[in-house]
């Protein structure tokens, strides 16, 4: 109550207190009246007036105690199949402050006295119409204490379970009924909203601009494979499934040369043949620094195949050799004649691998404004010579690692290009303080949530002889804040690596891009995710959200069982069909090819691409496929969407007859007032300074140390 309301109580007290001899001569009808008006109850301090306490001393208690109602009347229990839907959860918290909560849930562990309250009693003068009120503790000592001793136990009284009703009700009630409850904007979902737009707007910024990048990445590789791999064709540049060549070998020792030589005397002629601007890369001597040839082969070895026998020593050596780029210029280069120099021969029994690594440097002199700008790169190619299984053919490959380097200044940019920088820079910081603030509140809310279940389970204990269940704490815990709170983290650490690359100050792997785009793209999924919390505050839209939320434990159930059966085929098409069929060569290419049969993909491709050669396997394969789609599609998928049905239907049902309650429902739903009533304004409005006091925890003590008239029903 506020000092208006207090001063004008006080007021109205010592006026009726000078005209009690005036009001003795009316009727016992009048008095009646007078009687069912609100008892007000005048909490007062240590150093407050004298005249309530007398008031207080000079009571009979016993005829108190007997003339006294119960304070807390038991109200009937409503039907449990006509109660309204259950709410997800406070998007702000009640309106008490941190420290506040923490006190209440302080006071309901200590033993709580039992207010009693007299009719109004006429023959004493110092009494009025106000009545008198007398406490009793709940301990076990034989002597009785003295009544109203200290503040603390004034807070204690005004604990009743029309208070803890109208919190709870307005701590699970929806950004719109708290704004009719208490006028209170909803800055959480203004805040959300903005979030949604600054963040998207990052993403779709962002995203294009990895496109460029990787896509430049990309066109480097294929401008490589043609510089540095010998008979290059244009057909594998293309990806495709099932791929239209086979893999890049070679198959003679003089072509294996022959490709060596070739991608050794590219380098050499790098500046001069390349179309795009390469250099080679200098240490800090200024020396070049020379591309490294790595030959990896068994330590020792012989095959004696006339008689079927071996010698082999399987660890692992590797030979490497630096080839300046200055031998490797002229015409009769001949890798085989340079490493004979170096008393290092080729031994194809024994050859694992071998190398050809070289780095260079080049700037990407592009601008695509919004999007891309010159960029500044360290590239380190390697030429790979795979023999590992011994086949008959040596894979030839071609991997290309990029890092970003820092230009230096070298680069001089357009106004366009530096008014673009400062504005991608203030939409990242802008992000990153949008998702503080939002993270913040969250957990701000969270935790107000956590100390007003404490104050529920402890009032429950006390006064229902009953703890909550599980279930009910949990409805205290709004997973909604939680999905927020993950993805601002995600969105906070995607935001400072995007800075990061976009600045351009320090040298970043190709990696950290990845890195960058998951936590950005991850975050900005769940943001979207929880804009179904606002939707779920209409009727129509929450039956998806409550269907997955009743389906969710059954389908997990019957998962488990499902992948127990998907298991079993995977492994045996992965180890019979393996071997005949493209798609079953791996365990994670098997499984792929099963979940696309489960929804009706290539299947006619799946079947014709077995090989008929062996006819049990061809024969396996047709009872395999056919069994493994029949029972999937048929049954299992046809289960699937059952189980969907029967949570949908249960809560259509739920909507028509009333969702089930627990005694926390009850309890709170006891509560009829609606939110526009005025009722959850039992503290006045808040102005700027009880926020201030909220946010500091400063201010409780203050207000709270001055006696106040509450409305004890």
């Amino acid at each position: 109550m506020n000092a208006a309301n207090h001063a004008q109580c006080n007021r109205s007290r010592s006026s009726r207190s000078a005209s009690m001899d005036e009001d003795d001569h009316q009727s016992s009808e009048e008095t009646d009246a007078d009687a069912t008006e609100p008892l007000m109850v005048s909490i007062q301090a240590a150093h407050g007036a004298q005249d309530g306490e007398q008031n207080i001393r000079g009571c009979n208690k016993k005829q108190l105690r007997k003339s006294l109602p119960p304070l807390h009347p038991e109200t009937p229990r409503s039907d449990p199949f006509r109660t309204p839907r259950a709410r997800s959860g406070s998007w702000s918290g009640v309106n008490e402050s941190d420290d506040e909560l923490e006190r209440l849930a302080q006071d309901s562990k200590s033993s709580l006295p039992q207010i009693r309250v007299s009719q109004p009693d006429h023959t004493n003068s110092g009494s009025g119409r106000d009545g008198v009120i007398s406490a009793e503790s709940s301990g076990e000592s034989e002597t009785e204490p003295s009544y109203f001793q200290n503040s603390h136990t004034a807070r204690l009284n005004s604990i009743t379970a029309n208070r803890m009703r109208r919190r709870l009700k307005f701590f699970f009630m929806n950004p719109m009924e708290k704004w009719h409850a208490r006028r209170r904007f909803p800055w959480k979902l203004l805040l959300q909203i903005v979030k949604v737009i600054v963040i998207t707007a990052q993403l779709c910024l962002f995203a294009q601009q990895r496109y460029n990048h990787v896509n430049y990445l990309w066109d480097t590789k294929i401008s490589f494979s043609h510089l540095f791999i010998k008979g290059w064709d244009t057909s594998r540049e293309i990806q495709v499934y099932p791929p239209a060549d086979g893999p890049l070998a070679v198959y003679k020792r003089s072509d294996f040369f022959e490709y060596l030589d070739y991608s050794i005397s590219t380098y050499a002629r790098i500046r001069e043949e390349a179309i795009g601007s390469y250099l080679y890369d200098y240490d800090k001597n200024g020396s070049v620094i020379p591309p490294v040839l790595c030959i990896s082969q068994y330590a020792s070895g012989h095959a004696f195949i006339q008689n079927n026998s071996y010698i082999l020593n399987d660890n692992i050596t590797k030979t490497c050799v630096d080839i300046p780029p200055s031998i490797a210029n002229g015409s009769d280069w001949s890798v085989k004649k340079f490493l004979e120099t170096k008393n290092i021969t080729f031994d194809f029994d024994l050859l694992l691998n071998t190398d050809f690594t070289f780095e260079l440097r080049t700037i990407k002199l592009r601008v695509n404004l919004p999007f891309d700008t010159p960029e500044c790169y360290h590239l380190t190619g390697r030429v790979i010579f795979d023999n590992h299984e011994h086949d008959g053919q040596i894979l030839v490959e071609l991997d290309v690692a990029a890092r970003v380097l820092e230009c230096d200044g070298s680069i001089h940019l357009a106004s366009e290009s530096s008014s673009l920088k400062v504005w991608r820079t203030i939409m990242n910081i802008l992000s990153i303080i949008v998702c503080v603030v939002s993270l913040i509140m969250c957990v701000r809310a969270l935790y107000r949530g956590y100390l007003i279940m404490q104050s529920t389970v402890e009032f429950f204990r006390r006064y229902v002889g009953k703890p909550l269940t599980v279930d009910e704490r949990m409805e205290f815990v709004n997973m909604w804040y939680i999905l927020i709170c993950i993805n601002d983290i995600l969105i906070i650490i995607g935001s400072f690596l995007k800075i990061g690359l976009e600045s351009k100050s320090y040298e970043g792997f190709l990696d950290t891009w990845n890195v960058c785009s998951l936590f950005l793209g991850v975050g900005n999924m769940l943001v979207w995710f929880g804009l179904l919390r606002y939707l779920g505050f209409f009727k129509t839209y929450n039956v998806l959200i409550l269907t997955v939320k009743k389906c969710f434990p059954n389908v997990l159930r019957f998962s488990i069982c499902i992948l127990m059966v998907f298991a079993g085929y995977s492994l045996c098409g992965w180890l019979v069909l393996g071997p005949y069929h493209l798609k079953f060569r791996s365990f994670s290419s098997t499984m792929e090819c099963l979940y696309s049969l489960i929804n009706g993909d290539d299947m006619f491709a799946t079947f014709s691409s077995t090989s008929g050669k062996d006819p049990v396997v061809w024969w396996f394969s047709r009872i395999y496929l056919y069994s493994f789609i029949s029972l999937f599609i048929y049954v299992i998928l046809s289960l699937f969407i059952a189980i969907i049905m029967d949570a949908y239907e249960t809560i259509k049902k739920y909507y028509r007859r009333g969702f089930p309650t627990s005694d926390l429902l009850i309890f709170i739903n006891e509560c009829t007032e609606e939110p526009s009533s005025g009722v959850f304004h039992d503290e006045g409005e808040r102005t700027i300074h009880d926020v201030i006091n909220s946010i500091c925890c400063c201010g409780y003590d203050k207000r709270q140390g001055s006696g106040e008239y509450e409305r004890i029903l």
